[in-house]
């Protein structure tokens, strides 16, 4: 199932379960204008190919005490795919890393870190990054403002296709 193959429905079907994943089969019906079992199909057929891959409840860092977001680049020490698996292993262990990418340009690894403070960014960067053997530099920002952090994929109007 690719973006070319969803009709109308299905785009209004991952509207209405992006503004809320919680949605039940009977009240995701009502609102994209389907009979629930033709819903139950489609919300079914786009699971299974991988269109919507989980439901999850978006928690707010600040009211659990995570106060500090910083944006960390990472320059490895050597580009052979040991370091790279080394590395992949270690952004996998940490809880911290909220998101991580590999990109182009001067830096390898660009990491979206959230922590409760500035001493914790310190801890996870001068104890834990730059003592890997796989991490030869790592520069760092902190966010001081969210202007935007909608989550939501760009879909098409539904009835646009």
């Amino acid at each position: 199932m690719t973006a070319r193959t969803l009709d109308e429905f299905d785009v209004r079907i991952l509207h209405a379960l992006q503004r809320d994943g919680r949605l039940g089969n009977q009240q995701l019906a009502e609102e994209v204008h389907l009979s629930p079992s033709q819903c139950s199909r489609r919300r079914t057929a786009l699971e299974e190919a991988g269109v919507i891959r989980r439901y999850r409840a978006e928690l707010d860092p600040e009211r659990l005490g995570m106060t500090v977001t910083a944006l960390v680049q990472v320059t490895l020490a050597t580009h052979s795919p040991d370091t790279s698996t080394e590395f992949r292993a270690l952004v996998g262990r940490i809880a911290a890393i909220q998101k991580a990418w590999s990109v182009t340009g001067d830096t390898d690894y660009v990491l979206q870190v959230i922590v409760a403070d500035l001493r914790g960014l310190s801890t996870l960067i001068s104890d834990v990054l730059l003592p890997h053997r796989s991490v030869a530099h790592v520069k760092s920002s902190i966010v001081l403002d969210t202007l935007k952090s909608d989550a939501d994929i760009p879909l098409p109007d539904p009835g646009r296709g």
